[in-house]
């Protein structure tokens, strides 16, 4: 089962710990000595940011499949820390950006370092309502040769385990074949490693699944899933070629989808994959194209939770879309109260990677 480090930093002992949780990480992504510094170099600096400069937040430590998938190849994992904070916001984002911009106290690598040194890093950060940092450690990506249309997609996702646990009930997976990306969020019924093993069976299964249609994928985790607690999963496939959005979904996983600033539900079918699957499987099509966002949430997302044009925002990392979401919908006096997790899908933008 995936390990997920949620680290609470409110006082610098709490720094240390994110560094451990980043180390931890490093070994189980299989990353060298040299990564596993840089990984826990960035941990460090980014929860002492926390400290200096919001009065303390969260740090959110998983590995994760990289951001874009190429053609006949998974790629490597890498860490991603992810940060979330409530604090007053970065005034002057280009500055604090700047490599080497720092203040006393730090490490002196600032977050232009941390950049720098990771394979992926995006922020997200508005005066009053904090800051959202995401930062992937792992292995270099090949110089992309994929012009084609599915090497055009990323995917990115928040995991937050619920109160702290090691292990999340939740977890998300995308892979390819093709032409055709699908992306997938299961929630095992209930917590902790029970729930963890029913979804982390739904990963394994979608991953020998990326060639069929998504009614035909669920029935397929169905199987795999038969013993388990059981799952609510969703599956969103993308048929770059044709341009078109397939989805079906089993359980109380929600899925939205941004067309051109407004947004439609896309509809689960009440029931448990694994154990009580609906006999039915709807399969939802909807129109894909360059200005389209897809958010798939766990039910530990607050049902209030709305999103907002921040959520449809092609040019950011997704994984900061999800934190941002996760954040929003929280607040440090409401917490999340549920194993949750946010996968967002969206087209790299044109000047992107």
């Amino acid at each position: 089962m995936p390990r997920v480090w949620d680290v609470p930093v409110h006082d610098s002992t709490r720094v240390r710990d994110a560094r451990v949780a980043a180390e931890h990480a490093s070994a189980l992504a299989g990353l060298d000595e040299q990564r596993t510094s840089t990984a826990a170099l960035v941990a460090t600096e980014l929860a002492t940011n926390l400290l200096k400069h919001a009065g303390g937040g969260r740090v959110v430590v998983d590995v994760v499949a990289p951001p874009v998938l190429a053609a006949g190849s998974p790629g490597s994992p890498r860490v991603q820390i992810v940060t979330v904070d409530h604090g007053p916001g970065i005034a002057d984002v280009s500055a604090a950006l700047r490599d080497g911009f720092t203040t006393t106290g730090s490490l002196g690598a600032g977050l232009g370092t941390c950049a720098r040194l990771a394979e992926d890093f995006d922020l997200h950060s508005v005066p009053g309502r904090g800051t959202v940092v995401v930062a992937r450690v792992g292995l270099p990506a090949a110089r992309a040769t994929d012009t084609g249309p599915a090497g055009r997609l990323r995917a990115g996702a928040v995991n937050v385990p619920f109160g702290g646990a090691e292990y999340s009930g939740d977890a998300w997976a995308w892979v390819r074949d093709g032409d055709l990306i699908t992306l997938m969020l299961a929630d095992g019924l209930g917590h902790g490693p029970e729930a963890a093993r029913a979804s982390d069976a739904a990963v394994e299964a979608l991953r020998a699944a990326a060639h069929l249609p998504p009614a035909e994928a669920v029935r397929r985790l169905d199987r795999a899933l038969s013993g388990t607690r059981g799952a609510a999963v969703a599956v969103a496939q993308v048929d770059t070629r044709a341009a078109v959005l397939r989805f079906t979904g089993v359980g109380n996983i929600g899925a939205r989808l941004c067309e051109g600033g407004t947004w439609r539900h896309l509809v689960s079918r009440p029931g448990i994959v694994g154990t009580h699957r609906p006999t039915t499987l709807r399969e939802e099509q909807a129109p894909w194209a360059d200005d389209r966002v897809l958010v798939l949430h766990s039910d530990g997302l607050p049902s209030r939770w709305s999103p907002t044009s921040d959520t449809c925002r092609t040019a950011a990392d997704p994984a900061v879309t999800a934190a941002v979401t996760i954040r929003d919908a929280s607040s440090p006096a409401r917490p999340v109260r549920d194993d949750t997790a946010v996968a967002v899908l969206a087209p790299i933008p044109s000047d992107g990677p």
